[in-house]
């Protein structure tokens, strides 16, 4: 089953734990937590103080994706905070191996991201490495984006790099997903859906990621 994995980015910042409760008791598998830092993103958001306030609201996985540079400064401040997922980006650390192993050091799982100018053969040395590959379908920074199909064919290599070497890792795309898109990306290979809009924009949020659910791989 497709795993959905909204985004509080789009939640009402105002009620917090009560949206992530919202999401939980929607059907929502993991929480996507967006964390920016002005600096590699034009956008600031939340930190590890936020997520360990959070933390208590649900029992689901948060998938916390550092879009900061540098983030092997704040591996143990996260994994500390209650991530169960820590993702980088490859453009953001020249330590990315060790920031990795760091991160599973700590007891958690460890994601690679790419940005939508990125050469997927960047991460292709990191694959044997990481439990989840975090494509980028958008310019990453803010929410609400269009999203770029042209992005699809680095899920779709990863999904056969996966198949060949049996690699164990989940591949997640993340910009404009809404069911249609969502269909696509899942086509290509994905196997999470990070999405915050459609998910809490829908008429029925339990009904759209009921939907989500039962879309299918080809």
């Amino acid at each position: 089953m497709v795993k959905v994995a909204p985004s509080i980015l789009s939640a009402d910042f105002s009620k917090l734990g009560e949206e992530i409760k919202r999401l939980e008791h929607a059907g929502a598998d993991w929480i996507h937590i967006d964390v920016m830092d002005g600096v590699f993103v034009p956008n600031i958001t939340i930190g590890q103080a936020v997520v360990k306030n959070l933390r208590p609201c649900t029992a689901l996985p948060f998938d916390v994706h550092l879009m900061i540079t540098k983030p092997e400064r704040y591996v143990k401040e996260f994994a500390a905070a209650g991530a169960d997922y820590i993702t980088i980006h490859q453009e953001a650390s020249d330590e990315i191996t060790a920031t990795l192993e760091e991160i599973h050091a700590c007891g958690k799982k460890a994601g690679l991201s790419l940005n939508p100018e990125t050469s997927f053969n960047a991460v292709i040395p990191y694959l044997d490495k990481i439990d989840l590959l975090l494509v980028m379908t958008v310019h990453p920074g803010f929410g609400g984006q269009a999203f770029m199909a042209e992005c699809l064919p680095k899920v779709q290599a990863a999904k056969n790099l996966v198949e060949e070497n049996g690699y164990q890792l989940e591949i997640s795309v993340d910009g404009g997903i809404n069911y249609e898109t969502g269909q696509q990306a899942v086509t290509a290979g994905a196997s999470v859906l990070a999405a915050g809009s459609a998910i809490f924009k829908a008429p029925n949020m339990q009904r759209e990621i009921q939907q989500w659910h039962e879309l299918s791989r080809q």
